[in-house]
């Protein structure tokens, strides 16, 4: 398929007027909608905009490929776009994007839209077409420029013979379509500047491509991974590899080029075929992002267990508070067996789940083992939650420290590692050091703590709620929003649930601050962001705070301070109230669940909504037409 059979006339916009990242999407969608290429041109820019959350489409030199993959696209297509004046579009090299491509990939696009959308990528990255774009006068010069450089590509074969400096690389994008292969295009133009022979592998929406073979690997002088998704990493063992995240293919090639040649990376000594597996590049990651993503992977395994079995507890109080209890008159047996199911089973596995997947995200499957022992450990000994943070960031470690220890064993005893030495040397290790170090103090801690925040005074506790709301308004899903987010699971493990409330509480007010701020103070806000703002509504009563990122990264400065200012109102008023929440998850579904009164639940959430929307409608300009 040529790529102009996506690029069209009526796709195209050669005098775009917008200055502001969101206008000019904004202009794009219409473009696209206007040639009846959209089935839902909301539910369209909201994936576009949910793409820019994720980082930035405009990858310097005076590009911007805004681009999505969704049902709402109802026939595969590209915008075109040009801006004489240029858009402030938060690109990587911090310069004007003047030339923008917006991708419209439908759900189930097939391997020849994919393929050309690929293709368009790799042309974006020449010099000659970026500077024939800007320069035709016509839609049809546009057309007549993509035609004359769009030629199908080969898949690349190399020979080892003879070569001293060869380098590999696999580049992937979660969505597949234009990083995979700009990061990629802009490593072997740079490879070839450098004089240097690099073979890269694209693992794109349409497959992989470029394959990289054994004698390729095997003879290379090291690996790139430039990369956020899976990426098959087995096949590296033993292979300096560096791993950075796809952007860095974009704007660094020469750099991650040279530390290649310099064999600047950790030796890959993984052992199962996901990248997470392997050993941080503590040049691409930092220590905090490395502990950061390892508690994440506990706590998002660790999730289900907890609001599943928190919401069967809190509908077994339905039945009265003491509904469970044989020898309490409001006895129910059904309501006994769910409080037995989510209690005393899902909410006892919690801990040991936390625990044993932060460890194997550490040291892969040798470190669950011994991650879930100790988490159960920390559980028994009264440690809690934090000493099955400790247990599985222990066992881990554990792991890595024994997988080096166990490296120069004999070959013919390898296949005893993973089924009994790493198991009963991480156990027993981490075991003993749970038992008779890290038990007794941190369990300690964790009462102290809990004792601490369960008497919380009014005063106290109203400014805890107001942290917590701050924290979860800061970045809307961000890691501060996720901090506060771990900070309340961990204590409804020690059976502390007033602070969850005040967080699931205050997680809603930045969506229905703006739907109700774009309702009663039209004025001041788009067409397009009126029409969003109803959604918002939808969205804040069923907890979904990213609804409000789109409205925030349009308008920081002033959308950021209000919702801040709206849910710390609410998680203060929740923490006054004594409102407490036994599961994880907000919306207004679990309303009826709360401990406490829930009408005064929804008028803390209500009133912190009211408060956004009055700081918006002040702070915002009315929109000039």
């Amino acid at each position: 398929m040529r790529i102009t059979e996506l690029l069209t006339k009526d796709t195209m916009n050669l005098g775009l007027t917008s200055s502001e990242k969101a206008d000019v999407i904004e202009e794009l969608v219409t473009v696209l909608d206007n040639a009846g290429k959209l089935a839902d041109r909301n539910e369209y820019k909201q994936q576009i905009l949910n793409r820019e959350a994720q980082s930035t489409t405009g990858i310097g030199d005076g590009i911007a490929i805004p681009h999505a993959k969704t049902k709402a696209v109802k026939q595969a297509a590209i915008a075109f776009g040009r801006s004489t004046g240029g858009v402030n579009y938060e690109s990587f090299d911090g310069q004007p994007a003047h030339l923008f491509f917006m991708i419209a990939a439908t759900e189930g696009a097939n391997n020849t839209h994919l393929e050309a959308l690929a293709r368009l990528s790799t042309i974006l990255m020449r010099d000659e077409v970026r500077q024939q774009l800007l320069e035709a006068k016509t839609a049809d010069d546009v057309l007549t420029v993509i035609n004359s450089h769009d030629e199908e590509e080969e898949e690349e074969t190399q020979s080892m013979a003879g070569k001293k400096d060869f380098v590999v690389a696999v580049t992937a994008c979660p969505t597949g379509i234009a990083h995979t292969y700009m990061s990629a295009d802009a490593l072997k133009a740079k490879a070839a500047e450098m004089g240097i022979d690099i073979k890269v592998e694209t693992n794109g929406s349409g497959g992989a491509k470029n394959v990289l073979t054994t004698d390729e690997i095997e003879n290379a002088t090291a690996v790139i991974v430039a990369a956020d998704t899976k990426v098959e990493m087995n096949r590296f063992n033993g292979k300096h590899v560096i791993e950075v995240p796809v952007a860095d293919g974009i704007r660094k090639p020469q750099e991650l080029i040279e530390r290649a040649l310099k064999q600047d990376a950790p030796i890959y000594k993984g052992g199962a075929s996901d990248k997470t597996n392997n050993e941080s590049d503590k040049k691409g990651r930092s220590i905090g992002s490395t502990i950061y993503k390892h508690l994440m992977n506990g706590v998002s395994n660790m999730l289900p267990f907890v609001v599943g079995g928190g919401i069967l507890i809190a509908i077994s109080f339905i039945f009265g508070f003491n509904s469970a209890n044989p020898d309490d008159p409001s006895y129910n047996e059904f309501a006994a067996a769910l409080k037995t199911i989510g209690g005393g089973n899902a909410f006892a596995l919690m801990v040991p789940v936390l625990a044993g997947f932060i460890a194997m995200s550490i040291a892969d499957r040798p470190g669950f083992a011994a991650g879930m022992v100790g988490g159960m450990m920390a559980t028994s000994g009264g440690a809690g939650f934090l000493g099955g943070l400790v247990a599985g960031f222990l066992a881990g470690y554990v792991v890595v420290g024994l997988k080096k220890l166990l490296a120069g064993i004999p070959a013919s005893l390898e296949g005893i590692k993973t089924i009994l030495l790493y198991p009963l040397l991480g156990i027993a290790i981490t075991g003993f050091i749970m038992l008779y170090v890290v038990n007794k103090p941190v369990g300690a801690l964790n009462t102290a703590i809990s004792d601490w925040l369960s008497g919380l005074g009014t005063g106290n506790a109203v400014l805890l709620g107001i942290i917590l709301g701050l924290m979860m308004s800061f970045d809307m899903g961000g890691p501060v929003n996720k901090a506060a987010y771990v900070f309340g699971t961990g204590l409804i493990a020690n059976g502390v649930y007033e602070p969850m409330a005040a967080i699931m509480a205050a997680g809603m007010v930045p969506p229905l601050g703006i739907a109700l701020a774009t309702t009663f103070f039209k004025k001041k806000f788009s067409k397009q962001d009126r029409e969003a703002g109803r959604v918002n509504y939808i969205m804040g009563l069923s907890f979904i705070t990213e609804g409000a990122i789109p409205f925030a990264a349009a308008d920081p400065v002033r959308v950021i301070p209000s919702v801040m200012i709206g849910s710390a109102v609410t998680g203060a008023l929740t923490m006054y109230f004594g409102i407490g929440l036994r599961a994880p998850h907000g919306g207004v579904f679990v309303f009826p669940l709360v401990d406490g009164n829930w009408l005064l639940y929804l008028l803390a959430v209500v009133i912190g909504a009211i408060v956004s929307a009055l700081l918006l409608g002040f702070l915002k300009k009315p929109i000039t037409k």
